[in-house]
This record gives structure tokens, sequence and C-alpha cells, in this order.
């Protein structure tokens, strides 16, 4: 999956918490949902500096909370979705995104989970987002 389809996907499928999402389309997203957060995290700062340096704090810190905020708040839950389909995509539930509270463990469980490769063919989750071989042809 490229990143334009990842991107297509992510929005499209915002509230679908069903199915499966391969390792490209996460991992897309994620570089998706990052760049365009330092993005505007750049100019959530170009305002919130010039705005103390003009003595306008209030301007200073809604122009950085408000972009900063409602972009946060816009991607929680296509982010979301996409990270429980692709745990999906491991043959586990979603509930696993929980043990990422546990400190810096959790993390790494995550972490390890996102970049092994999902299971092939169909699972309890659905079908293989990647059209994985159908083995009963071989057989």
């Amino acid at each position: 999956m490229e990143l334009k389809e990842a991107i297509s996907s992510g929005f499209q499928n915002y509230t679908n918490f069903q199915g499966r999402a391969s390792r490209s389309a996460f991992w897309w997203w994620q570089l998706f949902f990052v760049g365009v957060y330092l993005l505007v995290h750049v100019v959530g700062t170009a305002i919130l500096v010039f705005g103390v340096y003009m003595e306008m704090l209030f301007v200073a810190l809604a122009g950085y909370i408000v972009p900063v905020g409602l972009y946060v708040l816009a991607m929680i839950l296509p982010t979301l979705a996409v990270t429980i389909r692709r745990l999906h995509d491991l043959d586990r539930s979603g509930w696993w995104y929980f043990i990422g509270l546990v400190p810096v463990v959790g993390i790494i469980v995550l972490l390890v989970f996102f970049c092994t490769e999902g299971t092939r063919g169909d699972n309890r989750f659905g079908a293989d987002p990647l059209g994985g071989v159908n083995t009963e042809i071989f057989t």
C-alpha cells in the first residue's frame, strides 16, 4: 500500500474498528500523522513566539493550543481505528492496545507487534488485507 492509499483508507475507515490493516497501511498512516503533527506544531510554535514577542499572551497561547489541539482531537479516532485493525491483522484483539499503558514494556511489546508480519490468509477478524495466497490451490 502506498502513502496516498493509506491516508485515503485511514480517513474512509475512521470509525471502522473491524477488519484488518496491513503493516504498510499502519506505518504510512503513522508517517502521515506525525508529519502533519510536526507541521502544525511548527506553525503553532511560530504563532506562539510571535504572540509572546508582541506581548499578546492570549493570542500566543490560543495560536498554539487551538490548531495543535484540534488536529490531535480530529486524528484520535482514525489513528485508533487503524491501530486496532493492525492488531487484528496479527490475530490479536484490539484490547491489546491497552498493554501500552504498562510503562516501558508495554510500548516495546506494541512496537514489536506493529513491526511483525500479519497472519497470512484469513483469520477471525477477516480476510488478509494483502490478498494472501490461497493454500487450497496448492494442496
